[in-house]
């Protein structure tokens, strides 16, 4: 449906300029953006662009001369992230309706009216589906798991059993829910068990009885009000206790959260990173993309750990930690730019060598 600029900005929260009855149907660059689009020129980089545009009004950065750029009229955007993410939630509405496919299984479910089940749903007997929620196609939810209400669970999603989800919770596609943990053990005690407990310094063997037993995932998974779980992702169910996602959490795709896991609330989790299992993470700390993180570990609120980090030990609160192992970032930093000058300075010593190694003779 077409907004007015008056609309946008009201939704914003932001000051608009111009003709405020122009209406826009959907959002642009400013160099690809029709006369119905919202071009997004947040920027002084993108002001070229609108000139290659056709873009009658543009989201600008504060102070931008919005006339010279030969807009009809504009909206002021002091944080450009936040208006986005404001304007792409009013642009992207979500579907409405309620009711049960006739595709889909639900027998012995406890569904409210007021949801909606895709095609090709699995909702087994004992399972409760709150008001609002949407469950993609070809989603299956365990015997016994609860969603709360105003989720969105998408294609193919796998909500196993004992597993509790809260409001207004986004799962995106062909994520798993409650799976078994990565738990084994051997009848003896294994050569990783002693490496670990000596620091690698215990002889390597070859055991006996080598078998893998099962440390079967009896906890669940909980997860708390307004989180996302991106595509791909998995969530192992824990031990005897569950895995915990607190609430306001955001995992990215291709995500391995272990059995155990307590991520707190307000947690920011990049693409393809991998906590291992019992480790702890405070609220409000920002994990980047391909981060390991070691198991039984205690991670502080308010950190910030660097894209491609490797977390082996604990981490205080309020620490911004970088490298493998991760240490403190002003401190990764030092240490590379002496790894960087590690050449120069072979090069210099094996120099100095050569006149200590043959002294002149003094008699």
């Amino acid at each position: 449906m077409p907004y007015t600029i008056q609309d946008i900005a009201t939704a914003l929260g932001a000051t608009a300029h111009g003709d405020l009855t122009i209406a826009v149907t959907g959002a642009a660059e400013p160099v690809a953006a029709t006369k119905d689009d919202l071009a997004l020129a947040m920027s002084p980089a993108y002001a070229e662009g609108l000139s290659k545009g056709h873009a009658r009004a543009a989201v600008v950065w504060q102070g931008a001369d919005w006339k010279s750029l030969g807009l009809e009229a504009a909206i002021e955007a002091p944080r450009a992230r936040l208006a986005m993410a404001k304007l792409t939630a009013l642009l992207d509405p979500r579907p409405t309706g309620a009711g049960v496919h006739p595709t889909a299984l639900t027998d012995g479910a406890e569904i409210d009216p007021l949801a909606a089940i895709g095609p090709y749903a699995v909702i087994a007997p004992g399972a409760k589906i709150g008001a609002g929620t949407r469950i993609g196609a070809h989603v299956s939810v365990a015997p016994g798991a609860v969603i709360g209400q105003g989720c969105l669970i998408l294609d193919g999603a796998r909500i196993r059993r004992k597993v509790r989800i809260g409001d207004r919770v986004i799962v995106h596609c062909n994520a798993v829910i409650g799976d078994d943990g990565f738990s084994f053990v051997t009848a003896e005690e294994s050569n990783v068990e002693r490496a670990r407990a000596s620091l690698g310094k215990a002889e390597v063997e070859s055991p006996s009885d080598a078998v893998w037993h099962r440390i079967h995932s009896l906890g669940g998974v909980v997860i708390g009000d307004d989180v996302e779980i991106g595509t791909g992702t998995s969530i192992d169910a824990g031990t005897v206790r569950p895995t915990v996602i607190g609430r306001g959490t955001k995992i990215d795709n291709l995500c391995q959260i272990g059995h155990n896991v307590e991520l707190g609330e307000d947690v920011l989790m990049a693409a393809n990173g991998a906590i291992a299992g019992s480790t702890r993470v405070g609220n409000r700390t920002v994990i980047g993309g391909k981060v390991g993180i070691g198991d039984n570990l205690r991670i502080g609120e308010d950190c910030v750990i660097s894209g491609g980090s490797s977390v082996l030990s604990n981490v205080a609160p309020r620490k911004v930690m970088m490298g493998y192992p991760a240490v403190e970032m002003a401190t990764h930093v030092e240490m590379y730019k002496a790894l960087r000058r590690l050449p120069r300075t072979l090069l210099k010593l094996a120099g100095l060598q050569k006149p200590v190694s043959n002294p002149v003779d003094s008699d």
